[in-house]
């Protein structure tokens, strides 16, 4: 019977779902998301709203990015 060996351990998981970076991109993520909502509400501008739902967009992958991070 061979041996095994398990090539990633539970501890390297652990250390990377803690690494603070992931969730100073999460945090990030979150305040670029809630300014781009909070600009849908500013002025009835087409403008606006263009660039509103860019900055909205641009922080969910952010948010998705980090949480996708972490849960692997």
């Amino acid at each position: 019977m061979e041996n095994q060996v398990e090539t990633y351990t539970n501890n390297e998981r652990e250390n990377n779902a803690n690494n603070p970076s992931h969730y100073v991109l999460l945090t990030i993520g979150i305040f670029v998301t809630v300014l781009g909502a909070m600009l849908r509400f500013l002025v009835d501008w087409t403008l606006i709203d263009i660039i509103s739902n860019i900055i909205f967009v641009v922080g969910v992958v952010c948010c998705l990015k980090a949480v996708s991070t972490i849960l692997k």
